[in-house]
C-alpha cells in the first residue's frame, strides 16, 4: 500500500469518527459545544477538525445532508408499506424514534437555513408523503381530515420526547400507541378544527425561515 493510499485511508477515517462524535457531541450539549471538545473525543488535533470542517456551518451543512440521505433511505420502506395505514405507522415510528435519539436536529435545520435560505431539499418528500395519505384513506383505515403535514407536527412532537434523555425512550412508544389511535378513521367523528397547513409553510416554519 502507497503511502498516499494509507494517508487517503486515515483522512477517510478520521472524517467519519469525527462525524460521529459531533452526534453524541451536540446530543449531549448542544450544537454550540466547543469543538475543540469534538477533536479530544475524536482522539485528533484541532487542526484535524478544521482541515476537515474549515468552519463549524460546513460540519452543520454535512450532517444536515446526512439526514437528508436518510430520509432518502428510509423511504422505500414507508413508501412500500404492505397497505397505506402500515406505512403511515412507518413514518411516524421510524421518524420519531430518529428525532427523539436526534434531540439537536431542530437547532441545526435551522442553522442550515440561515447560511442557505434557498436550499429546501425537504421539499421533495411532500408528494410521495402525500402519497402515502391518501392510499391510507382510500382503505377507510386514516381519517379523512389529517394531512401530510399533520404527521410531519406529530413527529416533532414525538421526537420531542427526547428532550428528557436517554432515560424515557424505551417509553415513547406509549405515546405513538395513543397518537396512532387517533388518527384512525372511525364514525361519526368529530372535524378537526383550524384548516390544516401548508406544506411549505410548515418547511419554512420548521426551519424559522
Amino acid at each position: 500500500m502507497s503511502s498516499a493510499t494509507s494517508s487517503r485511508r486515515d483522512a477517510r477515517r478520521n472524517h467519519e469518527r469525527l462525524l460521529s462524535e459531533a452526534k453524541a457531541l451536540f446530543a449531549e450539549r448542544g450544537i454550540d459545544a466547543p469543538l475543540d471538545e469534538l477533536a479530544s473525543r475524536a482522539g485528533v488535533g484541532a487542526g484535524t477538525v478544521y482541515r476537515h470542517f474549515p468552519t463549524r456551518d460546513a460540519l452543520f451543512r454535512e450532517l444536515y445532508e446526512q439526514s437528508i440521505t436518510m430520509f432518502h433511505d428510509l423511504a422505500p420502506e414507508i413508501v412500500g408499506g404492505e397497505t397505506g395505514w402500515r406505512s403511515i405507522e412507518l413514518f411516524l415510528e421510524r421518524l420519531s424514534e430518529w428525532v427523539a435519539t436526534t434531540p439537536y436536529l431542530p437547532e441545526l435545520m435551522r442553522r442550515v437555513a440561515e447560511q442557505d435560505p434557498e436550499y429546501r431539499p425537504g421539499l421533495e418528500f411532500e408528494a410521495a408523503l402525500d402519497g402515502v395519505v391518501e392510499r391510507a384513506k382510500a382503505e377507510g383505515a386514516l381519517r379523512e381530515d389529517v394531512t401530510g403535514v399533520d404527521l410531519n407536527i406529530l413527529v416533532n412532537m414525538l421526537g420531542s420526547l427526547g428532550q428528557f434523555g436517554g432515560d424515557y425512550l424505551p417509553h415513547w412508544r406509549r405515546q405513538l400507541a395513543i397518537v396512532l389511535d387517533g388518527l384512525r378513521a372511525r364514525p361519526d367523528l368529530e372535524p378537526l378544527p383550524v384548516a390544516p397547513q401548508a406544506f411549505g409553510d410548515f418547511h419554512d416554519m420548521a426551519h424559522r425561515r
